[in-house]
This record gives C-alpha cells, structure tokens and sequence, in this order.
C-alpha cells in the first residue's frame, strides 16, 4: 500500500496557507524546516495559549489531493498548500490509516501519524461555506474530519513531488484517527 507526494509547502509565518515549494525538509523531532509550525512542543497559537508545553503531535500536516476533487464538485476552488498542509498526497487514504502508522516520503523521511487535524473556522475566511465541507457527520451523527492528517517526524529527510509514500502500519488492533 503507498501513493505519491504531488505537492510540498511550507510558511516561516503563521498564517492559512502556505506556499509551494520544489522540496521541503523534515527535521526528525521537530517538523518541517522553516515552517512557523517547527517544534518539539506545541507551536498552533491555540494550543500554546492553552498549555506551551504539550508535545508538538502536529509537527507536519498531510492532506490527500482527492479532497480538492472533492470539494470542487461543491463550487469549491482548492490547491496545494492553501489548506495549510505542508506535504499533499495521491493514491492513499489517509483519513483510513490508523494512529502509528508510519509513512516513508521518499528516500529517508518518515513521519508517523498522529490525528486528524481539526478543522477550524479559518477554513470559511479562506473561502466561505468549505468548513462544511471539510467537517459534517455521517450518517450516525459522529464528527467527520476531512481536512487532513497530522505526524510528527521520526526520521528526516528531504522530501519533493513525485517521490513515493509507503506505508507501514502498527502492529496490534487498528486504532481509528483522533483529532490531535
């Protein structure tokens, strides 16, 4: 099981989106390099003011491109980076992987998945009415999150579009994605 890196992002500012770029890299511990988000403790503004210690489970952001698919057929224009992922992915379901899983982007890097992102209201200031597309319920009414996944990075790495993305996945029971 694997897919494709189609697209790299990241921002040094805290801001929604963020730009594109031909490769970005992983920083094991820490994140992505040169992104606002870098840190072995929480760094979303959020959280920091909540408690600035708390482990950083949000140091890389993952988002599968079939969402922009998606939520066009909705009215809805989205591309790489503007949801403010830093890695878009092809070919994997990424909202199916269990917590643990481990992610091998390209040659050396492997973040392992913590959560879903939650998404936030930011989402409808970006573009209004996309929240509701990217967070609804299913049919037994629990939450639905749809705006990505989050990792921390366990091995660095350099990472581009077009490499690959294998999938390890824990040992033992799946354990379904929690928002992180």
């Amino acid at each position: 099981m694997g897919g494709r890196v189609t697209a790299v992002s990241r921002s040094s500012e805290h801001e929604f989106g963020k730009r594109n770029h031909d490769s970005i890299r992983l920083l094991a511990g820490l994140g992505v390099e040169g992104d606002a988000h870098l840190g072995a403790t929480v760094q979303h503004r959020s959280r920091v003011a909540q408690d600035p210690s708390q482990p950083n489970l949000r140091q890389v952001h993952l988002i599968q491109e079939e969402l922009f698919a998606e939520v066009a057929q909705a009215g809805f224009e989205v591309g790489p980076g503007q949801l403010g992922e830093n890695v878009t992915t092809a070919d994997i379901d990424l909202l199916g992987l269990p917590t643990g899983t481990l992610l091998r982007l390209g040659a050396q890097a492997v973040v392992e998945v913590t959560g879903l992102r939650n998404p936030c209201l930011q989402i409808d200031l970006f573009q209004d009415g996309l929240l509701k597309q990217v967070l609804g319920r299913d049919e037994d009414g629990r939450v639905v999150r749809k705006s990505g996944i989050m990792g921390i990075v366990v091995s660095g790495g350099e990472v581009r579009p077009g490499d690959t993305i294998e999938v390890e996945l824990p040992t033992g029971p799946h354990r379904s994605l929690q928002r992180v």
